[in-house]
C-alpha cells in the first residue's frame, strides 16, 4: 500500500540561520568556563622523577601545606577518611573486629581435630596409598 508521500521542504536560509542561532545560544547557556583547577583527591598521584641537571628543578621551594594535607588525606584508607560507609560494597568489611573474644581454650567454639589410636592407624594406612575404605 503506497501511502501519501510528503515532499521534502527545503528550509530557506533565514530558517537555517534561526536554528543555528538557537543552538548557539543554548550552548552558551550550558557552558561553564573553569579557571580554577585542583587535584582530584580520589585518584592516586603518580610521581614523576625530575631531571637532575635542570636548574629550575633544583631550586628550593616552600612546601604547600594545604596541598600536602590534601594528598595525604586522599591516600588514606576509607575507614580513616569517613566515619561511615560511602557505598554498599564498603559495608561488608567496614567492621572487621571479631564480635567475640577468640579464646583458644573455650571448647564450645573450638573443635580441634582429635586423634585416637584407631584414627591415627587409619590415617597412616590411607597416606601410604592402601585403599581398604570399601571393605
Amino acid at each position: 500500500m503506497a501511502g501519501h508521500q510528503k515532499e521534502k521542504v527545503v528550509p530557506d536560509e533565514v530558517h537555517q540561520n534561526q536554528i543555528l542561532r538557537e543552538l548557539y545560544l543554548k550552548e552558551l547557556r550550558t557552558q561553564k568556563l573553569y579557571t580554577q583547577y585542583h587535584v582530584n583527591p580520589l585518584r592516586k598521584v603518580h610521581t614523576i622523577t625530575r631531571k637532575p641537571m635542570s636548574w629550575h628543578d633544583n631550586m628550593e621551594e616552600p612546601a604547600d601545606d594545604k596541598f600536602l594535607n590534601l594528598i595525604h588525606h586522599a591516600a588514606q584508607e576509607p575507614r580513616k577518611k569517613y566515619s561511615e560507609t560511602q557505598t554498599e560494597s564498603q559495608e561488608i568489611g567496614w567492621f572487621s573486629e571479631p564480635l567475640i573474644n577468640p579464646e583458644r581454650d573455650d571448647r564450645r567454639l573450638n573443635h580441634f581435630k582429635v586423634y585416637t589410636d584407631i584414627s591415627l592407624y587409619k590415617a597412616k594406612l590411607w597416606s601410604l596409598g592402601e585403599d581398604d575404605r570399601h571393605k
